[in-house]
């Protein structure tokens, strides 16, 4: 019985165990295409999703991993209502029609106005008397208003040049160009506001041409939830969430599974459930209706399952066994865990994923809400593992259990990354490795480099030849860091 366990015994393989084979092509790098899918219903031009942790995902990350063509998970390890204002501030950072538009009196004291800028991060408003619009104030018309003025009849624009809610946005355009202004209201046939038009979002919009942006122009977020916290799913659906993320250590739970199959019945937007392992895991969660998987268990940097629990599954194989139950369903598979450079990312989608999941590639950057640091005269930002002390004791992230009242078993560690930079580079850097791996394998597509990608399983000498050697480094690349964790 004991010793069947190691006859038939599973290799398990992850990302410094194998290196892609280079095959005959006639791609080139600037030539293929990175778009991809997170979950059943949500593309991406760029398979990047940024992890739910407390030191890498709040509104900041969000807005820029979404402009440049992935999506955030805002982390949940804080109250509900915190995490609804994230998720509202990354849904009004854009939008091609405002809908609901913050409006003011005429009566409205200005004392009130700039209390409501500054609260809810707004720079002007239409100014509506019996729901019909009657003038327009923006924070240009409140510093050249008078010391005797105090109310906002007396310094609103009352010549308010507006448009039918039917516009498209080149007229949209013309018209704030024509009329040098920078807020267009939009009004039905009764001149009730019904949108607002920006220039600051029309220009942001062919700033960020790749962005991943819903229906309405905004850009598209995604939200952790516990897995049987069902009022938290409910609550960040309401608030415009994008996209769930069911955040547990284990997934294969048969509890988790229950839960699943009532949020399921209870919400609308796609769910991403995770965290998994095997391709046994895959089929039961796919049977709970769920739109995308959460490969890794154990394989963060911050991460000491593996070692604690003595559980996991080296992630490539991991990302392989889940894929292969995925595919038969349709189901993408997000790969969480254990990526620290470019070729990790060709090396995981080449294995079966759809996009990556990244932690601790962007707690470094200066968009990652971590503390900065100083260490040893060199920029670090703070990291932290879910499963740490630190994360737990804080009392709402469930994501590992609590063994007692007051004690816990860490699964996690506390430390710092090195401070990369702004995100935008950091992306730029990764895929452009991305594209570059597509090139060596022949790959024009995402899809092409899952079907075309060969294995070749290498030793540890061939995975020192690999990395520079026999040299001192003077000057450090941006896409390969000296230090290492």
């Amino acid at each position: 019985m004991f010793k069947d366990k190691f006859t038939s015994i599973k290799e398990g393989y992850t990302f410094d165990d194998v290196l892609l084979l280079p095959a005959r092509t006639s791609v080139e790098p600037k030539e293929v295409e990175i778009f991809s899918k997170v979950s059943r219903n949500i593309n991406v031009r760029v398979p990047i999703v940024s992890s739910p942790m407390d030191t890498v995902t709040e509104a900041e990350m969000a807005i820029a991993i979404a402009r440049y063509g992935g999506i955030g998970v805002v982390h949940r390890n804080m109250t509900v209502n915190e995490q609804a204002r994230i998720i509202v501030k990354v849904k009004r950072s854009e939008s091609t029609i405002i809908r609901n538009v913050l409006t003011i009196s005429p009566e409205t004291s200005l004392t009130e106005v700039r209390n409501i800028m500054k609260a809810k991060n707004v720079s002007g408003f239409p100014v509506v008397s019996g729901e019909k619009l009657v003038g327009i104030l923006t924070k240009r018309d409140l510093e050249f208003a008078g010391k005797s003025s105090k109310f906002v009849n007396e310094v609103m624009v009352k010549d308010v040049v507006s448009a039918p809610d039917n516009i498209n946005i080149e007229e949209a355009r013309e018209i704030l160009y024509r009329n040098r202004i920078e807020k267009l209201p939009l009004v039905d046939k009764g001149n009730r506001v019904v949108g607002l038009i920006t220039a600051k979002d029309i220009v942001t919009r062919e700033k960020f041409p790749d962005a991943t942006r819903d229906s309405k122009g905004q850009l598209m977020v995604g939200a952790a939830v516990g897995p049987f916290d069902i009022e938290r799913a409910q609550a960040m659906e309401k608030m415009g969430a994008d996209l769930l993320v069911v955040d547990t250590a284990h997934a294969h739970n048969e509890n988790v599974l229950n839960s699943l199959k009532k949020m399921r019945k209870e919400i609308s937007i796609d769910i991403v459930a995770g965290n998994i392992a095997t391709s046994r895991a895959a089929e039961d969660l796919i049977s709970t209706g769920v739109d995308g998987l959460r490969v890794g268990i154990g394989p963060g940097s911050i991460c000491t399952t593996r070692i604690i629990a003595g559980i996991g599954v080296p992630q490539l194989t991991a990302i392989s066994d889940v894929a292969e139950a995925a595919m038969k369903e349709d189901i993408p598979v997000i790969a969480d865990g254990g990526i620290r450079y470019s070729g990790d990312i060709v090396k995981a989608l080449a294995a079966g994923a759809s996009s990556v999941m990244l932690g601790s590639l962007l707690a470094g950057t200066e968009e990652s809400p971590g503390v900065e640091m100083i260490i040893n005269g060199r920029k670090y930002k703070s990291y932290r593992g879910m499963g740490s002390i630190g994360a737990i004791q804080t009392g709402i992230s469930d994501r590992y259990g609590k063994i007692g009242a007051n004690k816990f078993v860490a699964e996690g560690v506390e430390g710092a990354v090195p401070y990369r930079g702004k995100v935008d580079e950091v992306i730029f850097q990764l895929m452009g490795g991305l594209k570059s791996g597509m090139g060596y394998v022949g790959a024009k597509t995402v899809q092409d480099l899952r079907e075309k990608g060969e294995f070749v399983k290498i030793t540890s000498s061939g995975l020192r030849e690999s990395h520079p050697h026999d040299i001192r480094i003077m000057m450090e690349p941006p896409n390969y860091q000296i230090y290492q964790t």
